[in-house]
Formats: C-alpha cells, sequence, structure tokens
C-alpha cells in the first residue's frame, strides 16, 4: 500500500477519533451543564465566605448539598470563563438549577437580603438593642458610646436621640451595624431638608432640629393618624403663644429608668431640662424617633386656634380652644386623671 494512501487512512482515523470524541465530549459537557441539581430541599440555602476561591467555593458548596460532583463544577467553570466572578454570600435557591445556571447565579451575586425594622416612636436605646441582637449583622458600634458612634458615621450632632429614621433596612449578612445607622441617620437627614424646604410661613422653630425635636412629641402624643397635624396645631399654638407644652411624653423621658409606668403629680412638679410643665419651649433634644407623618405635621401643622388637648380613651384626643372647654373635657374625659392631657 502506499505511503500516501497509508497516511490518508491514518489522518481520516485520526478525524473520525477527534469527531467521534468532541462529539461525545459535548454530549457529557451538554449534560454536566444542564442537568438539574438535586438539591437537598427547595428552597436550599448556603453560604459563600469572603475570599473563597473556585476550589473552595465547590467546598462550600458540597458541604451544602448542592453539588455531588465538586471537580466537574470546576472544570465547568474554568471552560465557561466564571470561575474568576463568582461573588460571596448568603444565597437561597427557590427551584432547581442547573449547574451551569448556578455558576451564572453566583456571578450575578443575587445574595440573601436581611431585614431589619425600626418603629416609629422607638427611643435610640431600643434602636441600639434591635442592632445589636440582630445575628446576621457584624456589631462594630458595640463597644462605641453614643458619641462615638455619631462620630464614626460622620453626624455632626452631639445626642443621638431621634436622628435615625424608623424604617426596614435591607442588608447582607455580616454587614456593619455602623453602616445601617449610616444610612437611618442620612434618611433622617434627607426627610428633614425636603419637609424642611416645603415648611409653613412663620412657624416658631429656629432650624429642622427644633421641627425634629416637636416631631418626636407629636409621634409620642399622637393615638389616632388623622389628628397629627391637629396635635400639632396645638404645641405651634402654645410656642407662639409663649405658654408651656405640658406634655406627658416628654417628662416620662426625662425620668428614664424612675418611670415606672404611672406619671404621678409630684413627677410632674419636679424640675428637669425635659419637664414640660415646669421649662417653656422644646426640651433640648428628640424624645424618640419620629416617622414621616409626624415629621410633616410639626412643619406644616393644622391651622387652628386651639391650646389644650385630652384623651378620650378611644385613642382620639378632645381639642379645645379655651381652658374653660379643657377643664370640663378632662373631667369628662379623665377624670383624676391627667395623663395625656396637654393644660
Amino acid at each position: 500500500m502506499p505511503k500516501s494512501t497509508r497516511f490518508l487512512k491514518l489522518t481520516s482515523f485520526v478525524l473520525i477519533v477527534i469527531l467521534v470524541g468532541s462529539t461525545l465530549f459535548s454530549v457529557w459537557f451538554y449534560r454536566l451543564a444542564t442537568t438539574p441539581l438535586n438539591l437537598p430541599a427547595v428552597p436550599s440555602e448556603f453560604s459563600i465566605e469572603p475570599g473563597s476561591g473556585l476550589r473552595r467555593i465547590a467546598e462550600q458548596l458540597a458541604e451544602a448539598g448542592i453539588l455531588s460532583n465538586e471537580w466537574s463544577f470546576i472544570l465547568l467553570a474554568h471552560i465557561t470563563g466564571y470561575n474568576a466572578s463568582l461573588k460571596a454570600g448568603d444565597y437561597q435557591l427557590t427551584e432547581k438549577l442547573s449547574p451551569l445556571d448556578l455558576l451564572k447565579y453566583l456571578t450575578r451575586g443575587k445574595v440573601r437580603q436581611y431585614a431589619i425594622t425600626f418603629l416609629e416612636g422607638w427611643t435610640f436605646s431600643q434602636f441600639r438593642k434591635a442592632l445589636d441582637e440582630h445575628p446576621a449583622l457584624r456589631h462594630d458600634s458595640d463597644k462605641l458610646n453614643d458619641s462615638e458612634l455619631l462620630r464614626a458615621i460622620g453626624a455632626k450632632e452631639s445626642h443621638a436621640e431621634g436622628l435615625f429614621f424608623p424604617d426596614t433596612y435591607f442588608f447582607t449578612r455580616n454587614s456593619s451595624d455602623l453602616t445601617i445607622l449610616k444610612r437611618a441617620y442620612q434618611a433622617m437627614q434627607q426627610h428633614l431638608e425636603t419637609v424642611w424646604l416645603a415648611r409653613q410661613e412663620f412657624l416658631p422653630l429656629k432650624d429642622q432640629y427644633d421641627g425634629l425635636i416637636l416631631a418626636s412629641i407629636i409621634e409620642k402624643e399622637t393615638g389616632a393618624d388623622n389628628e397629627r397635624t391637629q396635635i400639632a396645631g396645638v404645641f405651634i399654638n402654645r410656642l407662639r403663644h409663649n405658654m408651656k407644652l405640658q406634655t406627658d411624653p416628654t417628662v416620662i423621658y426625662g425620668m428614664g429608668n424612675k418611670f415606672d409606668g404611672n406619671l404621678r403629680k409630684i413627677d410632674l412638679q419636679t424640675d428637669h431640662e425635659y419637664n414640660t410643665y415646669t421649662r417653656f419651649g422644646l426640651p433640648p433634644t428628640p424624645i424618640a424617633m419620629p416617622g414621616l407623618a409626624s415629621i410633616r405635621a410639626a412643619f406644616n401643622p393644622a391651622i387652628t386656634d386651639e391650646l389644650y388637648f385630652v384623651a378620650r380613651g378611644d385613642g382620639t384626643s378632645h381639642f379645645s380652644s379655651t381652658l374653660e372647654e379643657h377643664n370640663r373635657a378632662v373631667l369628662k374625659y379623665q377624670k383624676s386623671s391627667i395623663k395625656h392631657s396637654v393644660h
């Protein structure tokens, strides 16, 4: 047989082997890439540690029961070019995925989001307690006092009360609690700036911080949402007439741990900087975290001549323009109680 013929046959054989091999590899690769993974459960949760290389990522997926073959996943990641783009974080698979889909999913970094909610009317101590107790946060603020914490997030104020906007904040596992604090602080600053620019003219408030203090009082005094602006109108009128605000929540706040749930006459007569029964004007700081509705009410109160209100006992208040009418309302609704009554 001529050498040229043997060469051609050998070449044809090699090409056939290569073609068959390529076909088999393509079939194997396609199945490897597209066959759904046998997840241990749906949904399945797993974590990729920060700084993990591809091999360690495959190990973590195997430990979580997501992968049964680490090396095929590693090979697939190299072939597809996703090996250098996988992102760390907590993940949750809500449906079965193929290995290729899983690689794309890890590349997009759609990590599981955690949430923390701060309620309107909370004090800063309640705010910090919620942060400290959240297991998914990194607690960088736990050894900082309030002043140090404010400096750490770039706040200009010296007192933390009321500076943080009550809302639900989402984050990924191991986020710093300082990040949440800064976001809540900046959110409050943005809301104050927006509402301040749209405020009523000639309010007896010298700046945004005064409005924040008033908003915190409105938050604590409001029993019915539709009364916020009316309550704000009463307090604005009292400030304009140089009348004491005489509001229980400020006294309670100033009492701190001494408050046992009962506000007594002696408590109203004991002077301190938050006692609006003994001192004129606003207290020195907010007394809670006000929500947006209370902030808006403080800067845009109802136009009214009312100077007093007293709780009816059903969550609403009776408003009066004269002391005589107010005293009658107190006798009717509160009798000997003076709680939540502005005199």
